[in-house]
């Protein structure tokens, strides 16, 4: 079965304080073999990127009003005029809260739906095929 990838390189603001955020390079991920997640990876003062993987569907809602909760909070507001999406993320590690451009994420959510229509997810994982050939035998 043949796969899509869609990928996007953007820069993120990592938010230090409500003065003060920096500039953090991020990877936008998604496979269709993986159809529910988006991966987001990024570098902070690491040698390797830190990665996290969270709904998709919280990201596409994210964009339009506050959702989430627990490890992944997504929500919409604009910064010096800007529309912006914040991600605050949790881990045991830390804590991190990330400005994304809401332009280029919901560009890159768009193509993601394109290939992955909402409702269909289900279908990319071949779990029908796989009972058929199960109950076959």
């Amino acid at each position: 079965m043949h796969h899509t990838v869609v990928e996007r390189e953007l820069e993120l603001r990592l938010i230090l304080s409500p003065e003060r955020s920096i500039p953090v390079p991020a990877r936008l991920g998604y496979r269709s073999d993986d159809p529910y997640a988006v991966h987001v990876g990024f570098h902070i003062n690491s040698q390797s990127p830190v990665d996290w993987t969270f709904a998709r569907d919280l990201l596409v809602e994210g964009v339009f009003r506050p959702c989430g909760h627990g490890d992944v909070r997504v929500w919409p507001t604009k910064v010096e005029g800007r529309s912006v999406v914040l991600m605050a993320l949790s881990s045991p590690d830390g804590d991190a809260l990330l400005e994304a451009p809401t332009v280029q994420v919901s560009a890159w959510l768009e193509r993601t739906l394109r290939v992955v229509p909402p409702g269909t997810e289900g279908g990319q994982l071949g779990i029908d095929d796989a009972l058929d050939q199960l109950l076959a035998q």
